[in-house]
């Protein structure tokens, strides 16, 4: 059964201003778990990075307690967070003339003391940190060699090597494509599990942590932090409300976001699978409303091979998707 690592009691977070404390988010009591993967969701400028740096201590809470492994988090000298806490952070490290190997061994600081020599049992701390990270490839690989992705699997297995219970990343996906963010994510979903490690991340990839986070922090000015299992906000109407605006929609069936066009028209449509789904939502990117209940005289026949179109009793083949939208414009 997971443990519970970090507990939140009342806490308010913020820093000061020219003439006063700006306080960012005020009451935020939760509980993160270990071998878990836990995303912080929010708008820019909602205070999220605030929370992470509050969370890590690199500033001052304005309020409240926060318990990791039952001890506050004031209670901990900087020596002991190293060894509780590390932090990955957006910023590209610049770092030059340094291997991968060399790097992951930084993780090792709060362990080997002032010259940073490591011992035998060090070394295989950092081996196996890059093992885990699946980079065993770029071991002597410089740094400035390396790709973004590359370079967060190397900080990563930095904080792996770092040995702390718990993992803070902010915006670990900020700088790759596609599928190296589905990499990225899936790849820290393993790691909380394999590590029995609590990982907590903030991040913008709203569509990937729906998929593969086990929670959800969901952040807002006005109704504060409410966190959950994505399932359960989905069912509750969180998530439909928290990201509820014009042009955008949840659906609960899916449990994901879709752009909500205008419709002009409606078209009655026949066939199944993939193509018929894939023609749907051709349909429904110009404006018409495609279903095999709609109204409408005219129709879209979906074959194998093909679509026919049907206006006023009058048939017309298409090869493909786009050569029918043609017809609608």
């Amino acid at each position: 059964m997971n443990k519970e690592t970090i507990q939140i009691r009342n806490l308010s977070i913020g820093y000061p201003g020219k003439n006063d404390v700006k306080v960012v988010a005020r009451d935020i009591t939760a509980t993160i778990y270990s071998g878990e993967l836990t995303c912080l969701l929010g708008a820019n400028g909602v205070g999220k990075s605030t929370l992470l740096r509050t969370l890590s201590a690199f500033q001052p809470k304005l309020g409240g307690e926060i318990y990791i492994q039952g001890k506050e988090i004031s209670q901990y000298s900087d020596k002991q967070l190293s060894r509780v806490i590390s932090v990955v952070l957006t910023e590209k490290p610049d770092i030059r003339n340094m291997t991968v190997t060399e790097l992951v061994g930084l993780g090792r600081s709060p362990y080997t003391g002032f010259w940073g020599t490591l011992a035998s049992e060090d070394k295989e701390v950092v081996n196996r940190s890059i093992s885990l990270v699946g980079i065993e490839h770029l071991k002597d690989r410089m740094i400035q060699t390396l790709s973004d992705g590359e370079r967060q699997k190397v900080m990563i297995a930095k904080a792996l090597a770092q040995e702390t219970p718990v993992i803070y990343l902010d915006e670990p996906t900020a700088f790759l494509d596609y599928p190296s963010k589905v990499e990225m994510m899936q790849l820290l979903y393993r790691l909380s599990r394999e590590t029995d490690k609590t990982i907590f991340l903030s991040t913008h990839d709203l569509e990937l942590a729906l998929q593969i986070a086990d929670k959800l922090w969901l952040m807002d000015r006005q109704k504060g932090v409410m966190t959950g299992a994505p399932e359960d906000l989905s069912l509750d109407g969180s998530l439909g409300n928290f990201f509820a605006r014009k042009g955008i929609t949840f659906d609960a069936e899916i449990g994901l976001f879709r752009v909500e066009n205008e419709f002009t028209k409606s078209i009655r449509l026949q066939g199944e699978g993939v193509r018929l789904a894939m023609l749907r939502k051709a349909l429904q990117r110009i404006g018409v409303y495609g279903d095999t209940g709609a109204e409408s005289e005219d129709g879209i026949v979906v074959k194998p091979d093909g679509f026919i179109y049907i206006k006023g009793g009058v048939e017309a083949k298409f090869q493909t998707i786009a050569d029918l939208l043609t017809k609608f414009k």
